[in-house]
C-alpha cells in the first residue's frame, strides 16, 4: 500500500512540474546593441506574452557584417536560425542565395495568415521584392539618412536652433561658425558610402551604378565617379582640411561621437534618433540630407537603410509558423507605431505611420518625420535604391578609399576611380557566380 501511494505521489508531482503546453523556440539572430538591443528583447517578450505556443529567443550576434557571416556559416553546417536580421548591402546575396531561404510571402501563406504586401510602405516593401512581385524578408528597421545637429551647440554659434542647413554650402557655412565657437569636430557622418554615395546619388537623382542601380541585372558597374561626385568629395576633403569635416570611422562609429556631444552635426541613420532621444544631453534637431541647390532635379528622395528579417530554410513547419504569426504580430499597427516611435527608423507600413501622424507625435517631436517624408516621394529608376551583389566589399573599398581622401594620400578623383575598378572587380565576380 506504501508503495503503491509513493508511486502515486512521484506521478503527481511529476504531472504538477510538466509544463501545460510545449512551446515551439524560434530562434532570432539580430546585430542590435545598446537602446536597440532592448528594443528587440522587449519585442520578443511581449510577443511571447501574448500567446502560448510559441516562443521567439532573441539573440546579439554582433555587427551587421559578423551576423550575415555567422549566418551563412551556421546555414552552411546546418544550423542556421529561423530568423535572421540582415542589413540592405546583403539583399542580393540573400536573394541569389537559392535554397537557403523561405520567401516570407510563402511562409505567411503557408501558415494560413493573411499577407498583403500592399500595406507596407511601398519604397520599404520594393526594395525586398523579387521581380515576379514576391516579398522575399520582412522590413524590420528601416531607416535612410538624415542631417542630425546639436541645437545647443548651433546657439552657443549664434546659429538658429530651428533652422538646419538645407544644403551641402550651408552646412560648410555651419561648420564654420561652429569651429569659430570652440568646436573641435562641427560635422562628421557615419556609413560614407551609404550616406555620401548611395542616398547623395539618389537625392540627386543621378545613378550610382548602371542598370538602375542593379535592378536591371547582375551586368551592374559603379558610376560614382561623375563629376557631380567627384565634386561633393573635394568639398568634403576641403572642409576636412579645414577642420570643418571631421574622419570618425567606418560604419556606425561616429554616431558616438554625436551622441556624447563631441561632434555638432551628423548625417546618419534616422534610427540613431532613439539613441540621442535616450542617451543626448542636449537639445536635438533633425533636418533633410543636405544637397547641391545648383542640380536640377534635387532633391529626389533617399534610399533605403536598416534591415530586413530573412527566414532561413530547413526547417519543421510548425517552427514556420510560428516565424509567420511573430511576423505577423510585428505588422499589427500598434506594435510598428511603437517600434518607429521608440527608435526613429521608418513606420513599416502605412497604417502604423497614420496611427503615429494622429497621435500628435510628429508635433511632440519635431524631425521624426524628415526620414518618411524623404522617403514617400515619388521614385525614379535612378532612386528606387541600390541593390548589388558583393555589396559589403564595395562597401569596405569605397571606405578603403576615401579614407586615402581624408589622409591626403589621394585626390577625390583618384579614390573614386579607383573605388569604381575595384568595385567592379566585385560585381563581376557576383555576376560569374550567379550565372544559373
Amino acid at each position: 500500500m506504501k508503495s503503491k501511494l509513493s508511486a502515486l505521489a512521484l506521478a503527481a508531482a511529476f504531472f504538477a512540474a510538466a509544463p501545460a503546453h510545449a512551446q515551439t523556440e524560434i530562434q532570432w539572430w539580430h546585430s542590435m546593441g545598446g537602446a536597440l538591443g532592448e528594443w528587440v528583447n522587449d519585442l520578443a517578450k511581449e510577443f511571447n506574452a501574448s500567446q502560448k505556443d510559441y516562443k521567439i529567443v532573441p539573440t546579439f550576434k554582433g555587427s551587421y557584417p559578423e551576423s550575415m557571416t555567422a549566418g551563412i556559416a551556421a546555414y552552411r553546417a546546418g544550423n542556421a536560425p529561423h530568423i535572421i536580421q540582415i542589413f540592405e548591402v546583403g539583399t542580393a546575396t540573400m536573394m541569389n542565395a537559392k535554397g537557403a531561404i523561405v520567401p516570407v510571402a510563402k511562409v505567411m501563406t503557408d501558415a494560413g495568415l493573411k499577407f498583403d504586401p500592399g500595406v507596407y510602405i511601398p519604397a520599404v516593401a520594393g526594395y525586398y521584392t523579387a521581380p515576379n512581385g514576391q516579398m522575399l524578408s520582412y522590413p524590420f528597421n528601416s531607416s535612410t539618412p538624415v542631417f542630425h545637429y546639436n541645437k545647443d551647440a548651433f546657439k552657443a554659434a549664434g546659429l538658429d536652433p530651428d533652422a538646419p542647413p538645407k544644403t551641402w554650402p550651408e552646412v560648410a557655412l555651419a561648420a564654420a561658425k561652429l569651429k569659430a565657437s570652440g568646436h573641435k569636430c562641427p560635422f562628421t557622418t557615419s556609413w560614407i558610402s551609404w550616406t555620401q554615395l548611395e542616398s547623395f546619388s539618389a537625392w540627386h537623382n543621378v545613378l550610382y551604378a548602371t542598370k538602375n542601380n542593379g535592378f536591371g541585372g547582375l551586368d551592374t558597374r559603379l558610376a560614382f565617379n561623375s563629376p557631380l561626385h567627384v565634386r561633393h568629395i573635394e568639398n568634403l576633403a576641403n572642409m576636412a582640411k579645414s577642420g570643418l569635416f571631421v574622419y570618425k570611422g567606418r560604419d556606425n562609429a561616429a554616431d558616438a561621437t554625436f551622441v556624447s556631444g563631441e561632434c555638432a552635426m551628423i548625417t546618419g541613420s534616422s534610427g540613431l534618433s532613439g539613441n540621442v532621444k535616450r542617451n543626448g544631453k542636449f537639445g536635438y534637431g533633425i533636418g533633410t540630407l543636405p544637397y547641391y541647390p545648383d542640380v536640377p532635379g534635387a532633391p529626389q528622395n533617399t534610399v533605403i537603410g536598416g534591415a530586413s528579417l530573412w527566414v532561413m530554410a530547413g526547417k519543421k513547419p510548425d517552427e514556420y509558423k510560428g516565424v509567420a504569426h511573430f511576423l505577423n504580430y510585428l505588422s499589427q499597427p500598434e506594435v510598428a507605431a511603437k517600434s518607429h516611435q521608440r527608435t526613429g527608423y521608418l513606420p513599416v507600413t502605412k497604417a502604423s505611420f497614420e496611427i503615429t501622424e494622429k497621435s500628435g507625435f510628429y508635433k511632440q517631436n519635431p524631425g521624426f518625420d524628415v526620414s518618411v517624408n524623404q522617403m514617400v516621394r515619388k521614385t525614379t529608376d535612378k532612386s528606387r535604391g541600390v541593390r548589388l551583389g558583393n555589396f559589403l566589399q564595395i562597401r569596405t573599398i569605397v571606405d578603403e578609399e576615401m579614407e586615402g581622401v581624408w589622409r591626403g594620400a589621394k585626390t577625390p578623383k583618384e579614390a573614386l576611380d579607383e573605388a569604381v575598378r575595384r568595385g567592379n572587380e566585385q560585381l563581376e565576380r557576383f555576376q560569374k557566380a550567379n550565372k544559373g
